[in-house]
């Protein structure tokens, strides 16, 4: 039901573009070695591009515990797509023991940094009981600051709470908006719910879910 981190291309959420052209030969490009030197000295961001080198396996062997060092030294100086990328790796540990625990505490601190995907993922650890007590009113709260930035996961996984009741009271005409959105964003699974959930509404609140979900804007919290 809560979609997660299924995949190492899920792992690393879009960062391509600023890796740059030392991707397809590290060992070969010296500007890729400067990179990777300034990276020893650099900051957060410097030290995130590495993780995701290693990671891909990018120009260099694929190797998870050196992605896994490098996102924890971004992670540590308040990188939150690097806090993200470690608590993923330590969900399915890639490189590193398998730490639920450890997940959600880095999930929770890119989270509280405004990072969607973090957000999106720390509610999945609280509706799934991951690492955490199970509690449906917090997976609720982390899916829905998620899906106000626009994340089609999050977006989908506030559609089922409110069409099952889940941690909010039960909500078709909510369901039917958070589920719209979520297809218009991307997320394939969110078609077959919403249809579902029209089949037990009325002409009229269908309408509704339709207007609000016109009317619904994104909002940014980074």
């Amino acid at each position: 039901m809560f979609n997660g981190i299924a995949s190492i291309e899920a792992l690393i959420p879009g960062q391509l573009t600023r890796v740059g052209a030392y991707l397809a030969a590290v060992a070969q490009d010296s500007s890729a070695r400067e990179r990777f030197q300034s990276a020893e000295e650099g900051d957060a961001e410097s030290r995130y591009d590495p993780g995701i080198v290693y990671a891909k396996g990018r120009g260099v062997p694929q190797d998870f515990t050196l992605a896994a060092e490098w996102f924890r030294r971004a992670a540590e100086q308040g990188d939150a797509s690097a806090q993200h990328n470690l608590g993923a790796t330590y969900r399915i540990g890639l490189g590193i023991p398998q730490d639920d625990a450890k997940a959600v505490g880095w999930y929770r601190k890119a989270a509280e940094q405004g990072y969607a995907t973090a957000q999106t993922d720390l509610g999945s650890m609280y509706a799934n009981g991951r690492g955490v007590r199970q509690d449906d009113a917090q997976a609720v709260g982390w899916f829905r600051k998620a899906a106000e930035q626009g994340e089609a996961n999050a977006q989908y996984n506030l559609g089922v709470m409110y069409a099952k009741g889940q941690g909010v009271p039960q909500d078709y005409v909510l369901a039917h908006k958070w589920f719209n959105l979520a297809t218009a964003s991307g997320e394939a699974n969110a078609v077959e719910c919403r249809d579902l959930v029209a089949q037990a509404m009325s002409p009229s609140q269908i309408a509704e879910a339709k207007k609000l979900a016109r009317e619904w804007k994104p909002k940014s919290e980074q």
